[in-house]
């Protein structure tokens, strides 16, 4: 190549194309960059993925610290399921929060049982509470819903198609009460083949408690301790009573069914000024639904019928050892009678706590009005505590001792109200000394009635009078 110079000079230029071997050491260059590059990004993604193991496994460690005891059935991967169904289950729940919980794990199993397709069951709002809580405003009902997948279809909601505003005729019936598997597979099962829709219009104690396969009762186990969660703020504010109470010792969960409804409805009256004996017999007769309207209050008290009251509770919980500064969070409603009726229960243990008392006000108004968000609020509670006495044997009482038993045979005093009544009738007559009730009344009280682990009573001529499935869940229980 020629150019020429400032003084016009042709001269030959010194400029050479590049020559093959002198681009190698740039591709050489490039090559290496491209590596480490590459390099760093394999370590940085190892890193991470080391890192996050060791969250999630610490997270799950201390998960599995508070999780509920693994059912052994669960060990292995669930079978296939058919989810083929032979029809479409309506359940409408009756009852309080706890005897509700108990019927949705029957209603489970029954689903499981003839392989229909569940629809969400929906809760009371009739009752004497009137609590217009839905299905999901008290449990997380997507985690009951995909938790029990591999068992049952359950559904949100009955399609479109079979509702009546679309002129479907659902056929109702009362499931029959205390009933075995073997009623639902040749009396129930066939209706299906007519009806694509089935609404059991009662859901209260429609399965037996004793002679199903262990895989149902595990079923109810499995719907009960691990299908049932309350929703993220009941779960969240219950834990929140448990941390305080744990913070100030070891506390007593007192359920103390002393409350309006139970006394109108048990017709027990004892302890009661005729003014409000008359009251409660007004509101019983104010409910067409509750069929038995005479009764006598003190008959039903010898009978062991009626819940302790408040003071007859002190001069138990006396007898029973528990001093004077023993923490008690009372888990019940409103008491009948208010402060006055709770005056010598203070005093003699004034370290006597309610809901209310921990909690600021806002934090229990979204649940006010809400009967059974609140009772769930005292079952977290009433699981969680060092001990628990019930003082009238109702469902809560059963479902608490169900899930105690479920823990590790937690400490749970079941009170022998029969033997107590005539204890305490004893001691207030002054025909028994302090001492001798103090001992006749522990000395009732030991073995079972204390929580420990037995077998469940099976009387299959009078299934009402059966121990209860859901207060010891033996079959899902190790029992040596």
């Amino acid at each position: 190549m020629e150019i020429r110079s400032e003084s016009g000079t042709l001269m030959r230029s010194e400029y050479k194309p590049p020559s093959h071997h002198q681009s190698v050491p740039k591709a050489r260059f490039q090559v290496c960059f491209f590596r480490v590059c590459s390099c760093i990004l394999v370590w940085t993604c190892l890193i991470q993925l080391f890192w996050h193991s060791q969250i999630f496994t610490g997270l799950s460690n201390q998960i599995s610290r508070f999780s509920l005891p693994v059912d052994p059935v669960r060990l292995s991967p669930p079978p296939p399921r058919n989810y083929t169904s032979n029809g479409i289950l309506l359940v409408s729940c009756n009852g309080g929060l706890n005897q509700m919980r108990a019927a949705i794990c029957d209603m489970v199993t029954v689903a499981k049982l003839l392989n229909l397709t569940l629809v969400v069951p929906e809760l009371d709002k009739k009752s004497f509470w009137a609590d217009p809580s839905d299905f999901e405003d008290i449990f997380d009902i997507k985690h009951f819903i995909d938790s029990l997948r591999d068992e049952v279809r359950i559904v949100r909601r009955l399609p479109k198609r079979y509702s009546k505003k679309y002129g479907y005729k659902i056929f109702e019936m009362p499931p029959v009460s205390w009933s075995s598997d073997l009623y639902y597979l040749q009396q129930v099962l066939p209706r299906f083949s007519k009806r694509k829709v089935i609404h059991f219009v009662r859901s209260d104690t429609r399965l037996a408690n004793n002679g199903l396969s262990l895989d149902l009762q595990r079923l109810r186990c499995r719907v009960n301790f691990q299908g049932l969660k309350f929703t993220p703020r009941i779960e969240a504010l219950g834990s929140k009573l448990v941390r305080i109470l744990q913070q100030r010792g070891s506390f007593v969960a007192l359920h103390l069914r002393y409350e309006m409804d139970m006394l109108a409805f048990s017709g027990c009256t004892h302890g009661c000024t005729a003014e409000e004996a008359e009251e409660l017999k007004k509101m019983r007769y104010a409910y067409p639904l509750w069929r038995e309207k005479e009764i006598v209050s003190e008959e039903r008290r010898v009978q062991g019928l009626c819940p302790l009251t408040p003071e007859e509770v002190v001069l138990d919980l006396k007898a029973l050892g528990f001093q004077k500064d023993t923490q008690i969070y009372i888990a019940a409603g409103e008491i009948y009678g208010g402060a006055k009726r709770l005056a010598l229960l203070k005093e003699s243990f004034p370290r006597i706590v309610k809901k209310e008392m921990l909690l600021d006000p806002t934090e229990l108004q979204q649940f006010q009005n809400h009967s059974s968000q609140m009772a769930a609020l005292d079952f977290v509670v009433s699981v969680a505590s060092n001990t628990f006495i019930p003082t009238y044997y109702g469902n809560m009482a059963k479902v608490v001792e169900g899930h105690r038993r479920y823990f590790g045979f937690k400490r749970t005093i079941l009170l022998d109200r029969k033997r107590l009544v005539d204890l305490l009738d004893l001691h207030n007559s002054k025909t028994l000394s302090w001492d001798e009730f103090a001992v006749a009344v522990k000395e009732a009280h030991q073995g079972q009635r204390m929580g420990e682990p037995t077998h469940r009573k099976v009387i299959s001529d009078r299934p009402k009078e059966e121990d209860y499935f859901y207060a010891n869940p033996q079959e899902c229980i190790n029992l040596k």
